[in-house]
């Protein structure tokens, strides 16, 4: 019986051309696109916005920028803070200036010449006493003064020295870490101006903008939305029974009313988890119910995104 029905099956098949033929499994589906967004890293009004709705623009081209005079003044003071600290630092480690060594240099000579009078009159006092012709209190008045003249010159000498020298150490490394403070407080300062103007992340299409000039904009929040070229990609859903069939990285036909023929998409992803999972044992009737994501990266066309599309294996 059974060779009978086969027979006839076959003998309808060459009569009746594409009697017993299936039709290849087709999956519905839609287009989806993957913005790239541009976001400001801190928040503040908008200033300018230097591109349209449908602009095409290019990694790193200008997109908007945020008010920034509070942050041109924060830059300028920390920088007068780095030249400051420069100063100081520089003053600790060449010790005293020219101008005031002078005058040190200056008043040491004078305590010199003063000390050689005082010596001449101490030793000329010391004879005149010796002789009686001078008294014990004139004596002694010379000595003082003499030995007043060889400590003004000693302190002078020392005082010489020290203005010569550098800062001592400690002096040195506390100026350098408040240099390294102000020059941190000013890279700081510029990275915040700098954020204040925001650029393309990506090449593309500028899909959406989102907010108009003067406008205040929360940090992280998308003020403009890019679609990249080859950033389309066509999600669908397996059902259990036909998810084995596919594997990532094989290509797949598209298809929608009112498109190009040919257009074809490389499988990227395929999710491991069911997408609809009844409350059930997975039985071998039940699992049939399961669906999969899957996800396929359109190539060399460009439909708009929601767009409704059939997927299918090719031939």
């Amino acid at each position: 019986m059974d060779a009978f029905f086969a027979w006839l099956t076959g003998l309808i098949a060459i009569v009746i051309p594409g009697f017993g033929a299936t039709e290849p499994p087709r999956f519905n589906g839609y287009v989806e696109a993957r913005y790239v967004y541009a976001a400001p890293a801190t928040g503040g009004p908008i200033e300018t916005i230097s591109v349209a709705e449908g602009d095409v623009v290019l990694d790193g081209d200008l997109l908007f920028r945020l008010k920034q005079d509070q942050q041109i003044s924060a830059l300028q003071a920390a920088e007068a803070r780095v030249a400051a600290a420069e100063a100081a630092l520089a003053n600790l480690t060449t010790g005293g200036r020219e101008d005031e060594l002078d005058v040190v240099r200056a008043s040491l000579q004078k305590a010199e010449a003063d000390l050689s009078l005082a010596r001449e009159t101490s030793a000329r006092s010391g004879k005149l006493f010796a002789e009686g012709l001078i008294a014990q209190s004139k004596y002694d008045q010379d000595r003082a003064t003499l030995a007043s003249a060889e400590a003004q010159v000693k302190q002078l000498s020392a005082q010489l020295k020290v203005s010569e020298l550098p800062a001592r150490d400690a002096q040195q490394q506390q100026a350098e870490a408040n240099l390294a403070a102000a020059q941190a407080d000013a890279e700081a300062a510029n990275w915040a101006l700098a954020d204040r103007t925001v650029t393309a992340p990506a090449a593309g299409r500028v899909e959406r903008v989102y907010y108009d000039p003067g406008e205040v904009v929360a940090a992280g929040s998308p003020v403009i939305s890019i679609l990249p070229e080859g950033a389309l990609k066509v999600k669908f859903y397996l059902p259990e029974t036909a998810r084995a069939e596919f594997t990532l990285g094989e290509t797949v036909a598209v298809s929608c009313d009112g498109c190009p023929d040919g257009l074809i998409a490389r499988l990227s992803y395929m999710a491991s988890d069911p997408q609809f999972t009844p409350p059930v044992i997975y039985s071998r009737d039940e699992r049939q119910r399961l669906s999969f994501l899957v996800e396929a990266t359109l190539e060399g066309a460009s439909l708009p995104p929601g767009q409704p599309v059939t997927v299918e294996r090719l031939k």
